[in-house]
């Protein structure tokens, strides 16, 4: 699939009810609070972030609350395969920075603006709540360094 600007909707549905319903399920183990709306919008985030990260050949990185939805969905491989395959992709992959030198909060918000950015360009919302520096989400977060794989293969 080649998502345009007026296919986010038909994306979104990419992941059933019953994934999204596991999904949420799961990042309620590390994130107790989580209500059911927030999680149904986190994956919704998280469905943005990757189906962005396969439009383009740059690395995209997630933020932290929707890097806690994409762990999860990687656990659930058959769902996230065939996720990846309806977006025209083998497999997205997610690549932890395992450089020495901790977290780079700069650097982290400069990724976060650039995959706002390539998030909204392809029409996309970008959910405040789930970005730091856009949201409630700014005081907990850092930068992590994780990102999609550039090479979708």
């Amino acid at each position: 699939m080649t998502i345009t600007q007026d296919q986010p909707a038909e994306v979104l549905n990419l992941i059933s009810p019953d994934v999204r319903a596991l999904l949420i399920r799961d990042v309620r183990k590390d994130w107790p609070d989580l209500t059911d709306e927030m999680g149904e919008r986190g994956v919704s985030q998280l469905v943005a972030f990757l189906a962005t990260s396969t439009a383009t050949n740059e690395p995209l990185t997630p933020s932290l609350r929707v890097d806690l939805f994409w762990h999860r969905f990687l656990r659930r491989s058959v769902p996230y395969l065939a996720f990846s395959r309806a977006l025209g992709v083998d497999y997205i992959h997610h690549v932890p920075d395992d450089s020495e030198g901790g977290a780079d909060p700069e650097g982290g918000r400069s990724a976060m603006a650039a995959a706002t950015a390539a998030i909204t360009a392809l029409g996309f919302t970008v959910d405040a709540e789930f970005w730091p520096g856009m949201g409630a989400a700014e005081c907990s977060q850092c930068h992590a360094g994780c990102t999609d794989s550039p090479v979708k293969k």
